[in-house]
């Protein structure tokens, strides 16, 4: 049976409560997220996810990997190929591991693409 943690009461909570690899993995894709243009965070799910014209990202510390995932991240895949398509309306995640580096360059333009198409296509958990 999994057991059912209480939800971080903020993201900057839920990132105090990581500690080594994971936590740089997240401070670093939270720097990429603001200096994007700071899409509202929250935490839901669980986990840190980006809001403007509906859901933009998550950010999700798992005991073995970091989940950088994108609500319209099937659209971005040409700019970051790692992100892999699965889910609900047109999300793609990315992986991190031990080890792995945020590329600020990356995640920043992926973040700018992503706020740029709920703009554009509007709140991706909206049918069109």
């Amino acid at each position: 049976m999994m057991r059912k943690e209480k939800p971080a009461e903020s993201p900057d909570a839920y990132v105090a409560a990581l500690e080594g690899w994971r936590r740089e993995i997240v401070d670093a894709l939270r720097r990429a997220v603001a200096a994007a243009g700071a899409p509202e965070e929250r935490i839901k799910w669980g986990h840190i996810v980006c809001f403007s014209n509906g859901p933009v990202l998550l950010i999700r510390a798992e005991a073995a990997r970091v989940l950088f995932g994108f609500w319209r991240g099937k659209r971005l895949c040409q700019i970051e190929p790692r992100l892999k398509p699965g889910g609900k309306y047109e999300l793609a995640t990315m992986t991190f591991l031990e080890g792995d580096r945020v590329d600020a360059v990356i995640a920043e333009t992926l973040v700018r693409a992503a706020i740029a198409l709920n703009a554009e296509v509007g709140d991706p958990t909206r049918a069109s």
